[in-house]
C-alpha cells in the first residue's frame, strides 16, 4: 500500500501556497531596500560582507576639507555662479556631482562638538576619543591602529598631503599617537617612524623640539631614507623611484602652512600640485596606493570669519579633487575617491539679518587678500611704525579698499563706528576695553580691525556667522569608484573607517 503524501490535497495545496507567499514576500522586500543602505548596514558590523563585491579598491583617495561642511559648500558654488551670472542658480563643484553623497555625524566622546584630533580619529580609526587626543582611547591609555597602517601592512603606498603643517591633526591622525595633538615634536617622529612614501605640503613646527634641544628631524627622515625638498624645482625633479620623500612647500605662512588660495602667486604650488605629484610617485606599485588629502585652511578662514578666504580654498580643494577624477578614468576598476569634512566651523550660513532673503556673493571677488595676508603686510608694519597717537583710520582706507574693495564713504554710519571703535582697539587705545569674554565675543582674539573688515564684508554679501569655533552640524560625504554606495546613507564618522577597509577588503 502506497503511503500518500501529507502536502497532497487541499491541505497540502494550502501550504504550498502559504510558503509560496512567505517567500514572494521576503523578496520584495529584499528588493525595496536601497543596494547603498544594504551595503552601509552589513559593513557597520565591520565584516566583509558579499554585497555588490565586484573588485577591490586598489587605489583610495581620501579628501578632508577641514572645517567643510555644506555651508562652505554652497557658498563656494553660490561665488562661482554670482561672478558669472545674475541668474539664481548653483554652479556645481567637481566633487558635488560625485554620485554618492550621505551625511555624517561628528560627534566625539565628550561633546557633541569635536576637534579635529577626536574628529581624525573617528574617521581614520573607527573610534571615538576626546577633543585633542590623536588616536588613543579617552584614558589615554589605549592606541588605535589606522585605515593608513592597515594599508600599508596590506602592500599599498601611502601618501599625506595638507595645506597646513604636516604635524597638524588632521594629517598627523593618520600616523601619530599621542595624548595630546599639541606634542608636536612626537608627531613628527612618528611620522618619519611610520615609512610612509610621501609627506607633502605644509612643513613642521618643532622641528628641533619646543625648547630646540632635540635632533632635528628632517635630520632623522634623511636618515631613515626620505628625499627632502623645499624649493619648486627639485618639487618638479622628483620622478618615480625617488623612494621616500618629504616635501614642503617653497612658500610657508602662517604658523609653517601653505599660503591661503587667495594669496598663493600663480606660480606657486597648489594642493592640486602635491595631489598629482602623489600619483605620480605612488602609482608604480602593484598594490596600489592610500592617499589623504586635507584642505586644512578652509578650516583656518572660517575659524576668522573669512569668506573670501574659505571659498577660495575650496576652490583649490575641488581642483585637487579633479586631479584625483583624472586619474580615476585611467583606473575605473580600481579607484575609490571619498570627500568629506571633519567638522563644520564657523557656523557659517548663505543669509544675514541686514540682506534678509537678498545675497550678493559678487561682493566676495573684491576680495585680494586674505585676512593674515593683510595682517603681514598692511596692519602689521602699520601698527610697528606708527605711535598710537598719530594713528588714524584714514591712512589706511585706501588699502582696505584694494585688499577687499571695501568702499569706507559707502558704508552706513554703524558700519563706520564698528571699524573705528575696531581700529582703536587693533591700535591699542584705552577706550571703553572691554572684558575678556566681550573682546572674543567681538573679535575672536583675531586682530579686531582685520576681522571687523571682513565681517562687514561677509554681511554685505549676505554671509553670517555663529562662531569662531567649531559647530556640532553633520558634514556631507561624496563618493566616486569601486564600492561607492558604501558611502550612501546616514551615519558616523567612525563608519567611514570601517567603510574604507571593506572598500580594500582589509581584514580588521
Amino acid at each position: 500500500m502506497t503511503r500518500k503524501n501529507n502536502f497532497t490535497g487541499k491541505s497540502g495545496q494550502c501550504f504550498n501556497i502559504f510558503r509560496f507567499c512567505i517567500a514572494l514576500t521576503a523578496l520584495i522586500l529584499l528588493a525595496g531596500t536601497p543596494l547603498s543602505a544594504k551595503a552601509a548596514a552589513d559593513n557597520g558590523s565591520g565584516q566583509n560582507t558579499a554585497t555588490a563585491r565586484s573588485g577591490q579598491a586598489k587605489y583610495v583617495f581620501l579628501f578632508i576639507g577641514d572645517g567643510m561642511a555644506m555651508s562652505q559648500i554652497s557658498s563656494t558654488e553660490v561665488y562661482a555662479t554670482a561672478r558669472s551670472s545674475k541668474d539664481i542658480n548653483i554652479t556645481r563643484l567637481g566633487f558635488t556631482k560625485l554620485p554618492i553623497s550621505g551625511l555624517t555625524t561628528t560627534y566625539d566622546a565628550g561633546t557633541f562638538i569635536t576637534d579635529s584630533a577626536s574628529a581624525i580619529t573617528a574617521i581614520a580609526t573607527g573610534n571615538k576619543t576626546l577633543s585633542g587626543v590623536l588616536n588613543m582611547d579617552p584614558a589615554k591609555t589605549k592606541r588605535f591602529k589606522t585605515i593608513a597602517e592597515y594599508a600599508h601592512e596590506a602592500g599599498m603606498k601611502v601618501g599625506i598631503v595638507s595645506s597646513v603643517t604636516l604635524d597638524h591633526a588632521t594629517p598627523a591622525g593618520f600616523f601619530a599617537k599621542v595624548p595630546s595633538r599639541s606634542n608636536y615634536y612626537d608627531i613628527e617622529v612618528q611620522m618619519v617612524q611610520s615609512g610612509f612614501e610621501y609627506f607633502a605640503g605644509g612643513g613642521l613646527l618643532q622641528p628641533t623640539g619646543k625648547n630646540k634641544d632635540q635632533t632635528d628631524v628632517l635630520q632623522l627622515a634623511q636618515n631613515a631614507g626620505y628625499t627632502y625638498v623645499n624649493t619648486k624645482a627639485a618639487f618638479n625633479a622628483l620622478k618615480p623611484g625617488a623612494g621616500k620623500v618629504l616635501a614642503v612647500n617653497a612658500v610657508l605662512q602662517d604658523s609653517g602652512s601653505m599660503p591661503y588660495e587667495l594669496d598663493r602667486k600663480a606660480d606657486d604650488l597648489s594642493l592640486a600640485d602635491y595631489t598629482r605629484k602623489g600619483i605620480e610617485l605612488l602609482q608604480d606599485n602593484p598594490r596600489g596606493f592610500f592617499m589623504s588629502v586635507e584642505g586644512g585652511k578652509i578650516d583656518w578662514a572660517c575659524h576668522a570669519n573669512d569668506a573670501g578666504a574659505a571659498i577660495h580654498d575650496v576652490i583649490a580643494f575641488d581642483n585637487a579633487v579633479k586631479v584625483a577624477l583624472d586619474f580615476a578614468q585611467a583606473h575605473p576598476r580600481d579607484t575609490l575617491i571619498i570627500v568629506t569634512g571633519d567638522h563644520e566651523t564657523g557656523g557659517m550660513t548663505i543669509g544675514f539679518a541686514g540682506t534678509q532673503y537678498e545675497t550678493f556673493f559678487d561682493k566676495v571677488a573684491l576680495q585680494k587678500k586674505s585676512f593674515i595676508a593683510f595682517n603681514d603686510e598692511v596692519l602689521g608694519p602699520y601698527k610697528k611704525n606708527t605711535p598710537t597717537e598719530r594713528a588714524r583710520l584714514a591712512d589706511l582706507l585706501p588699502a582696505i579698499k584694494d585688499a577687499f574693495g571695501l568702499d569706507y564713504a559707502a558704508l552706513s554710519d554703524f558700519q563706520k563706528q564698528q571699524l573705528d571703535f575696531a581700529f582703536q582697539r587693533s591700535m591699542g587705545n584705552e577706550i571703553e576695553r572691554p572684558v575678556a569674554e566681550d573682546q572674543f565675543l567681538l573679535y575672536g582674539g583675531y586682530e579686531p580691525l582685520t576681522v571687523k573688515i571682513t565681517q562687514i564684508m561677509n554681511q554685505t554679501a549676505g554671509i553670517g556667522w555663529t562662531s569662531y569655533a567649531h559647530t556640532g552640524v553633520p558634514v556631507t560625504t561624496f563618493a566616486a569608484g569601486v564600492h561607492q554606495e558604501l558611502f550612501s546613507g546616514y551615519y558616523d564618522n567612525t563608519d567611514i573607517f570601517r567603510k574604507m577597509a571593506s572598500a580594500m577588503n582589509i581584514t580588521l
